[in-house]
This record gives structure tokens, C-alpha cells and sequence, in this order.
């Protein structure tokens, strides 16, 4: 693989995308910064909350692909500003929501992470 920071970059969106798709918290701790800021931005539903409380969520959520949940994951726009920060626009679809994601991610001794998942979804109406 790829050391650019593009390759790098698919990689850690191929993991979020699986992460949240089979709910496993183990990879998803691949993808988040410790100092990750989750962020629903979604009318009515406002919340924030950090790494760890995220992470219990994550590992109390039903998997989508144990249901086999419809899946959809678009990366719409991957923006660099400089070597060590940029930002993903991406959507998804699963858990009969569409969900609209704003990535901003930093490169740290660990590579590329994401630092803050601002998002919102709207319910499907299939």
C-alpha cells in the first residue's frame, strides 16, 4: 500500500465505514483520536460526547450487518490543509438513516485519526 496521505486516508475510511457497520468498537479505536469530540448535530437531537461514552454506544448497538441492514458509504470529499489536518465529507446509509458525516482528522504518532465526527441523519422513507 500507498504511503500518501490519500492512501492512508481510504484506509482509515474503509476502517470507519466497517467500524460502524459491524459495531466493533476494536477497530473503530483505530480510526478515533483519544481526544475524539462526537458531535450529532441532527435537529431535535443534539448531543456530544467523547471517545470512551461513544465507544460504549457502539458496543451496546445491535451490529447493522447482523440484520443485515441495506449499506450504503460514499467518501464526497477529502480536503487537506497541510501535512497534518483535513477534513472528510461523507455519507452513509444504514440503521434506516441517512447520515450526513463531517470528518475533521489530524495526523498523530499513530497515524491519520479522526478528531471530530460532527454529523446528522434523516430517518429513510423506504
Amino acid at each position: 500500500m500507498s504511503n500518501s496521505p490519500d492512501a492512508e486516508v481510504q484506509d482509515l475510511m474503509t476502517r470507519y465505514f466497517e467500524g460502524l457497520y459491524h459495531s466493533d468498537s476494536d477497530v473503530l479505536r483505530t480510526v478515533f483520536h483519544p481526544d475524539l469530540a462526537y458531535v450529532n448535530a441532527t435537529e431535535g437531537t443534539y448531543e456530544h460526547m467523547g471517545l470512551e461514552a461513544y465507544m460504549a454506544r457502539i458496543d451496546a448497538r445491535t451490529p447493522p450487518a447482523s440484520r443485515g441492514d441495506a449499506r450504503e458509504e460514499v467518501i464526497e470529499r477529502i480536503t487537506f490543509k497541510g501535512a497534518r489536518i483535513g477534513i472528510i465529507e461523507a455519507r452513509m446509509t444504514m440503521m434506516g438513516r441517512n447520515y450526513q458525516d463531517l470528518l475533521t482528522i489530524i495526523h498523530s504518532d499513530q497515524g491519520w485519526r479522526v478528531l471530530t465526527k460532527v454529523f446528522s441523519f434523516v430517518e429513510r422513507k423506504d
